[in-house]
């Protein structure tokens, strides 16, 4: 079953208002390689914490949800970023943020309880051109579904 953006997202922030934690399967591909669409289920987890610097959060910016990891902080502002994109990133305040990313299911296993911070992937940005490009042709079926 699908529902709209709108209202499943209205539904999931009711969730996390209680307290719950929300599963979902992503899609898009700016979350490659960690998160892959129609693959891989995260499960959101309300704020208990400050953010830091690469945890995975939805937030929203202009009225659309986007799932991506934190890149920098300076105060109350973030800088956000996917870990399959090699540019454009997106800049919103903490009070943005509705959830922070505490498991990454693949498969039916958990592939990462409190998952990585990145520190590895943040550092080859610089070459994130030439490492996508590299996986896009080993794996190129999550290109051609979307």
């Amino acid at each position: 079953m699908s529902l709209p953006n709108e209202e499943f997202f209205s539904t999931v922030e009711e969730l996390l208002a209680e307290g719950k934690s929300v599963s979902m399967k992503p899609k898009g591909n700016s979350m490659i390689p960690f998160i892959r669409s129609g693959r891989d289920t995260v499960v959101l987890s309300p704020l208990t914490r400050e953010v830091q610097v690469g945890d995975i959060v939805l937030f929203v910016i202009a009225g659309r949800h986007i799932l991506h990891r934190v890149f920098s902080i300076d105060g109350d502002f973030l800088t956000i970023m996917g870990d399959g994109n090699i540019r454009g990133k997106e800049h919103c305040s903490r009070a943005d943020v509705v959830a922070v990313v505490t498991e990454i299911i693949r498969e039916g296993s958990t592939v990462g309880k409190a998952p990585g911070k990145g520190r590895f992937w943040r550092f080859l940005l610089p070459f994130r051109r030439i490492i996508l490009a590299v996986y896009r042709r080993v794996i190129p079926s999550d290109f051609e579904k979307l």
